[in-house]
């Protein structure tokens, strides 16, 4: 599955990324070069455009799910974000200044928190997702921010297509190019970014690329990854300096030294290997850890990654992000919303739509 490619001019076939796994996300991205300069610039008060308010947003398309303490927060189409309070069984639609596709979204702690999507936007939040700012857009890169990490209330990092990588140092109110703090020089997509413990972050994207930064993002080197295909994640697992990344066809790989060599992990399904593209990840509070993706994929292991199972689950969804609901059950974010399911990806229950603020 290729992206559609809309406007005119010259530019390279782009390649597939988390969320274009999702065709219905595919047809908002567009092929354009990023821009060089970034300065923080939210739109004047008077011309912010809200997304709209929806009674079926919790069963619109969701690209992620993440905790803010003990609360839910889900981003996806439209601007739509959701809150939850009650484990996944109802969400509430918050006020958000945007009506684009959101890919990613962070929290520090139960109260600071960014989102990420098109127009290279960046939202923040500082009463744990109830309600958002506009720190950042660029309308001239056409082109989406794709994943975003905070080390503290300060300090963090958004990466998205065509090699962009911005860096801020005061929780957002200034955002920095950072790119060229990267070796890549064909600007290749970059699709995720992870802390891995007691090592630093790590960044992979489009053709295998990968790059690690043992100082916490100042200085990053690249490195030969195993697989010359997209990579869509990654995520350090409980153990120091052990990482997993992911991406096409069901392509895991697992590294126990920040990426200097690697092993491939073999996903089994109940009719043979598992080739759907692999497309979110999540390290649950006892060290499992689960990816999902495609085909309703829903893979979990119990050993550090070493070994996982593997579920598909009847209905086929295009799964994109997974956590943890609080109570031993999972939240699935992707192809029609946000859903509760058993530990294992079985079963699922749409949260109702509560209240909108």
């Amino acid at each position: 599955m290729s992206e559609p490619v809309m406007g005119v001019g010259t530019c390279r076939p782009p390649a597939l990324r988390k969320f274009a796994l999702l065709a219905t996300a595919l047809s908002l991205l567009g092929c354009a070069v990023l821009s060089a300069p970034v300065l923080a610039a939210a739109a004047p008060a008077s011309d912010v455009v809200y997304s709209v308010e929806s009674a079926k947003a919790s069963k619109s398309l969701m690209l992620d799910v993440v905790h803010a303490g003990k609360r839910l927060v889900a981003v996806g189409d439209r601007g739509h974000i959701l809150y939850s309070d009650d484990q996944g069984a109802t969400w509430t639609q918050a006020k958000v200044p945007t009506r684009q596709l959101l890919t990613s979204v962070y929290f520090v702690d139960d109260k600071h928190g960014w989102a990420v999507g098109h127009d290279a936007q960046i939202l923040a939040s500082e009463d744990g997702g109830v309600t958002w700012t506009k720190q950042f857009e660029d309308l001239k890169r056409e082109s989406p921010l794709l994943d975003v990490w905070f080390q503290d209330a300060n300090s963090g990092f958004a990466v998205g297509a065509y090699g962009a990588l911005l860096a801020t140092t005061d929780g957002g109110k200034n955002w920095e190019d950072a790119s060229d703090r990267l070796d890549n020089e064909d600007q290749y997509h970059l699709n995720g970014i992870a802390a891995i413990k007691d090592a630093g972050l790590f960044i992979v994207g489009e053709q295998g690329s990968m790059f690690r930064s043992a100082d916490w993002g100042q200085t990053w080197e690249k490195l030969e990854g195993p697989y010359e295909g997209s990579l869509f994640g990654v995520i350090g697992t409980a153990q120091p300096n052990t990482l997993l990344v992911y991406g096409l066809r069901g392509n895991l790989f697992r590294s126990t030294d920040f990426g200097s060599t690697w092993e491939p992990v073999e996903l089994k399904a109940a009719r043979g290997a598992l080739e759907f593209g692999l497309s979110g990840a999540t390290l649950l509070d006892d060290g499992s850890i689960v990816i999902v993706g495609n085909g309703g994929s829903v893979i979990r292991s119990d050993d550090n990654g070493e070994t996982f199972s593997v579920f598909n689950r009847p209905d086929r969804i295009s799964v994109a992000a997974v956590t943890d609901a609080g109570n031993g059950n999972l939240i699935l974010a992707g192809q029609g919303g946000v859903r509760v399911t058993s530990p294992t990806g079985a079963g699922a229950e749409n949260g109702k739509n509560g209240s909108s603020k």
